[in-house]
């Protein structure tokens, strides 16, 4: 069946829209012929400021539409994604520059929906549309400004295009992206010379490594980073294998060598002062390259986690019986696979890993709008997209998908590192808030893993209309260990939006923290499992760098569990 929806991002022959509509006619298949001109403006409630967006738009059939900009200056881009066979994980929206838009509508009912970013309440109106042409202004309301508390945006793993990115990044508010602009899905080869039907963009490089564009300003506090590369392993040898997914973010050179092994690419990365993001922990290679590449990031909030229907429900490797993550009929919940991730990352800061919280969509290729999951990093001074970088290295971060949480301890943002004398317990102040769209659920302190205690939801109104959970209370801490803020908001539909820390460290000479017995048994499992499933498939050289891993995890369990 054709679709007379316009087209969207994807290339497509530019006869196919015209065959469709030729062919409906003479099929008597009802096609308006004659429609009123509707105009649109999208404006800042307080300010008056025309404002970047993202705009759906349904008939009354629940058919998608896409809005078009009114002015020769604008843009408007169409997004489609729909995965299959999960017919309802769909996500079809234009995303808008800061003009007026126009769309032709047959006479009836339409729901408009307006977002932008995480900063704005979303606006849904329905339009009633006769013969006659309509002009109208949506006033979008601020529920909270953090860039004017100092705290930026990012995202590190995008699959838009670079030519894409000025509108979709303006219309989300998102202020730094790193696109994959290298990739490759075969063991051992470069990416560089890899086919890109992800990548979606001439790579940025040029044939020497201080050729091409280090970064893209599109204005003070929006810049796109495009030296990236991602490593997803899919095949060996040619025959279908999987791996999982690498990226190295804002990286200096091409990198000429392909993996397995990881290690000459990490240390080449690290040497550039590169950036190396897990893009999810469930990959079967995930818990190998922690230790052997020296990963940096772990996406909290990962490519499975849309706006849209929940499809991921179920995970490349088992997930551990000892999380207790919440199932239903069909497999892992929404939450579940979140709570699977946030459980193995705890496993991994409870073996002394150094990885700080960061956000991935992979809008592009997953139906998801860019941002929808993102990292904010806290500078103490003006933007910088190197103040940024550094930020989100040091951890002065949290990970977030609705609510926003600004918390310190002892007047420290989160990624402190707090030295004790002894393992006798400290009185820590935290401080700070929660401020959501809609009430918070939860607000829960962790520490080594476990729930240390939640504390009280207040759900006061702000003038804005936004709701706020303030907090000043004492924690008592003792000997090595880590402790993270996490909040959750419950939606109308069950569904839960959660923001969550990077953590705060405490160190006590000759006393590091020690894993429980389960998480360092799981991380062994998952190595000796791998071991089995690549030994006749890998090279030696890529297969002992598992064997290393596991070598690593028997060695922290050797030294004591708790």
């Amino acid at each position: 069946m054709c679709s007379l929806s316009p087209p969207s991002h994807r290339p497509s022959h530019p006869w196919n829209w015209l065959t469709c509509l030729i062919g409906s006619l003479l099929l008597g298949t009802a096609v308006p012929m004659s429609a009123a001109r509707f105009q649109g403006r999208i404006v800042d409630a307080d300010t008056g400021q025309t404002l970047a967006s993202r705009v759906y738009l349904r008939d009354g059939s629940g058919r998608w539409l896409f809005v078009q900009t009114a002015v020769p200056e604008g843009s408007a881009l169409p997004y489609e994604e729909q995965w299959v066979p999960m017919a309802q994980s769909v996500e079809r929206h234009t995303t808008l520059s800061a003009h007026s838009f126009q769309v032709e509508l047959p006479a009836g009912a339409y729901e408009l929906s307006v977002q932008r970013g995480k900063e704005y309440f979303p606006l849904t109106e329905t339009l009633h549309i006769g013969t006659d042409p309509v002009s109208r202004e949506f006033r979008m309301h601020r529920w909270i400004d953090l860039a004017s508390r100092g705290w930026y945006s990012g995202e590190t793993h995008v699959h838009r295009r670079l030519t894409e990115l000025t509108n979709v990044m303006l219309a989300e508010d998102l202020n730094v992206a790193f696109p994959v602009t290298y990739w490759t899905i075969h063991a051992g080869q470069a990416p560089d010379t890899a086919p890109s039907p992800l990548r979606k963009q001439p790579s940025p490089f040029g044939p020497r490594s201080d050729q091409g564009q280090t970064r893209i300003s599109i204005d003070a506090t929006h810049v796109i980073l495009p030296r990236n590369t991602e490593y997803e392993v899919f095949r060996v040898d040619g025959k279908p294998h999987l791996l999982g997914a690498l990226f190295v973010l804002n990286h200096k050179s091409v990198f000429a060598q392909g993996v397995p092994p990881v290690r000459s690419v990490a240390e080449q990365a690290h040497r550039e002062g590169a950036l190396l993001d897990l893009d999810k922990h469930s990959w079967p290679w995930s818990m190998m390259l922690v230790p052997i590449a020296k990963i940096d990031l772990f996406e909290l909030s990962n490519n499975s986690v849309w706006q849209t229907t929940f499809g991921f429900r179920q995970s490349p490797v088992p997930v551990p019986e000892y999380m207790h993550v919440e199932k239903d009929s069909n497999g892992l919940t929404e939450w579940g696979w979140i709570d699977f991730g946030l459980q193995n990352y705890y496993a991994l800061l409870n073996c002394g890993f150094n990885l700080q919280p960061t956000a991935g969509t992979a809008s592009g290729v997953h139906p998801v709008p860019l941002g929808w999951s993102r990292v904010y990093v806290h500078l103490e001074g003006p933007f910088s997209p190197e103040a940024w970088i550094e930020g989100l290295k040091q951890g002065r971060s949290f990970v977030t998908t609705g609510p926003m949480l600004l918390a310190r301890l002892d007047g420290r943002l989160p990624g402190e590192r707090f030295p004790h004398a002894d393992a006798q317990p400290h009185i820590y102040r935290l401080t700070g808030e929660s401020l959501s769209a809609r009430p918070l659920e939860a607000l829960e302190l962790f520490s080594n893993g476990e729930r240390l205690r939640s504390l009280t939801v207040i759900n006061e109104r702000t003038p804005a209309g936004a709701y706020r959970t303030g907090f000043a209370v004492d924690v008592p801490i003792g000997g090595s260990g880590w402790m993270i803020l996490r909040s959750l908001e419950r939606q109308p539909d069950g569904r839960i939006r959660f923001a969550h820390t990077a953590p705060w460290h405490f160190m006590v000479p000759q006393k590091p923290l020690r894993p429980r017995r389960e998480e360092i048994d799981t991380l062994i499992q998952r190595m000796t499992e791998e071991i089995s499933r690549n030994r006749d498939v890998l090279a030696p050289s890529a297969l002992a760098e598992f064997e290393e891993a596991r070598r690593i995890y028997e060695s922290i369990k050797a030294n004591g569990v708790r």
